[in-house]
């Protein structure tokens, strides 16, 4: 049998994404609901496919061959 690694957010690529987008939402100071949901439509294009990528590898779900 072999059991599952303890969970750590420093290996789950959504963790890493979250923080990010949190910590550009703090600098941009959205303080209304329609701030805050145009605010995270611009920063989601923020992420280039090679970040994400290597998030995703960070976390060991890269390819294996």
């Amino acid at each position: 049998m072999q059991y599952l690694p303890p969970y750590s957010p420093d290996l789950n690529p959504i963790e890493q994404v979250f923080a990010k987008i949190k910590t550009l939402l703090r600098s941009a100071a959205a303080r209304t609901g329609q701030a805050l949901e145009q605010g995270i439509r611009e920063l989601l294009d923020v992420f280039a496919p090679a970040e994400c990528a290597n998030y995703i590898r960070h976390g060991g779900y890269g390819s294996s061959g």
